[in-house]
């Protein structure tokens, strides 16, 4: 009998309770139209919402222009000497070691930047493989000994003083590792091709197109 009592005062305490929320909500609606607004949108009415497209951004941005195709890399024009200047020189730089010829090549760079001397462009060359054959004492066949790798660096420099040159090079041959080759020489379009691997099979294919 008191649990029946009890569930009936239950019911009847809730009932209260609602409809002096509705109470309430209305008459912040009249008094407060926004917050009655805000109030009521809090129940969470998105449930029935579709989710697609939440969190995209790129649609507000500007459209931005495409991006053009890297041209081919061309030549540089190759600047002539004057009475008191040199033209475009490589100072060329090769040995077995890579270490040695990275670090001596890095060294002619700053040198450059010290002394004023203006580098046009600082590359590598592709690694050339060299194969030591040797005979055995006994027979006629010969085997594969060792494989020697030379690495390559070139220095370009441009406008090279001519009063400067000697003790620039006097400095580079002082401080020049072991094992380490030094040249300089006008660059030619020679120089410029032999940057570039040969692909043999792709030039076939293309004398064959045309």
């Amino acid at each position: 009998m008191n649990t029946v009592i009890r569930k009936a005062s239950f019911a009847l305490h809730s009932r209260v309770l609602d409809q002096a929320g509705l109470l309430f909500r209305a008459s912040v609606s009249v008094q407060h139209p926004i917050q009655g607004s805000l109030a009521l949108s809090n129940e969470r009415q998105y449930r029935t919402m579709p989710t697609h497209g939440i969190g995209k951004y790129k649609h507000l941005l500007p459209k931005e222009a495409p991006k053009k195709k890297k041209d081919r890399q061309q030549m540089k024009q190759i600047k002539t000497a004057t009475d008191a200047e040199y033209g475009t020189l490589n100072v060329k730089v090769s040995g077995y070691d890579m270490i040695l010829v990275e670090h001596y090549s890095q060294y002619i760079h700053n040198l450059c930047n010290r002394l004023g001397v203006k580098v046009a462009e600082s590359y590598a060359l592709p690694t050339k493989s060299t194969e030591v054959m040797v005979m055995p004492e006994q027979g006629t066949k010969m085997y594969v000994d060792a494989i020697l790798k030379t690495h390559e660096r070139i220095v370009q420099l441009s406008q090279l003083n001519a009063t400067l040159c000697p003790t620039f090079m006097e400095v580079l041959l002082k401080n020049q590792p072991e094992g380490i080759q030094l040249s300089v020489k006008p660059h030619t379009e020679a120089d410029y091709q032999a940057r570039f691997k040969a692909r043999p099979e792709l030039e076939g294919l293309m004398a064959q197109m045309t």
